[in-house]
């Protein structure tokens, strides 16, 4: 039902790109860091792909999740240093930005008291929780990082199938902000996913838009959206924050 909401008898999309959301806060393309681009050369391909997408501004979040990539800030900005090279050498003119995409676990507690955590636009910091199961602590987290003058963003909600709208609420007035992603909204992770971010959008409560983007398959994904009027007419109806960052 909530699909039908959303369907228009639209041939042609009203924007070509995604230049009316001017940067990217969400991808991860620092390489061989993480499960996103492996060498420098992905990410230049990346990089470019998004500038042709329209974005002005890129930042890039490489994850720190200690079971899988147990990164530290050292190992994130000895990497971006040298992308950001790469890219200079390329002549890409485009400005980019670095944090991290935060997991929530118990550890994360302990980040939140003793590091200075890898934020963007001054105290944004993005995190992420399970797709399989509702974090004990996440309320903790929240409340933590508030205190230490953090704003939180919490990353892909759509992916949190076992909460419902009423929780994601819950999460904006404990002071978080959203960000959905924008191939969710094509399907590409399946149809209970996209259907939650449309649900999310309908409620009002998405924030911002990112790609997520982590190998070239992606931008592929996104190319094709440019020519999906269902997705991109939604996109241009709604005011998202990225262009602020």
């Amino acid at each position: 039902m909530i699909l039908q909401l959303f369907k228009k008898r639209i041939s042609k999309p009203v924007i070509s790109d995604f230049s009316i959301l001017g940067t990217d806060m969400h991808s991860h393309l620092v390489p061989g860091v993480d499960d996103g681009a492996d060498t420098v050369e992905t990410s230049l391909t990346m990089i470019k792909g998004l500038m042709e997408l329209g974005y002005k501004k890129i930042i890039t979040t490489p994850h720190i999740r200690p079971d899988y990539f147990p990164n530290t800030r050292e190992t994130i900005m000895t990497g971006f240093e040298k992308l950001k090279k790469a890219v200079a050498s390329a002549g890409l003119e485009i400005e980019l930005e670095c944090a991290a995409e935060y997991f929530v676990d118990f550890e994360f507690k302990e980040k939140i008291e003793k590091e200075k955590l890898l934020t963007f636009s001054g105290n944004h910091l993005l995190m992420e929780i399970s797709t399989f199961s509702p974090p004990p602590n996440l309320y903790d987290s929240i409340f933590q990082m508030r205190i230490k003058g953090y704003q939180p963003i919490i990353a892909h909600p759509e992916r949190y199938g076992y909460y419902k709208v009423d929780e994601f609420s819950k999460m904006k007035d404990f002071g978080c902000m959203l960000q959905v992603n924008t191939m969710s909204l094509t399907g590409h992770y399946g149809k209970p996913t996209k259907e939650l971010a449309l649900k999310l959008l309908k409620a009002d409560l998405v924030d911002l838009l990112g790609t997520d983007m982590h190998h070239p398959g992606h931008l592929e994904v996104l190319q094709k959206a440019t020519k999906d009027g269902s997705v991109m007419n939604l996109i241009a109806g709604r005011k998202f924050k990225n262009a602020t960052f």
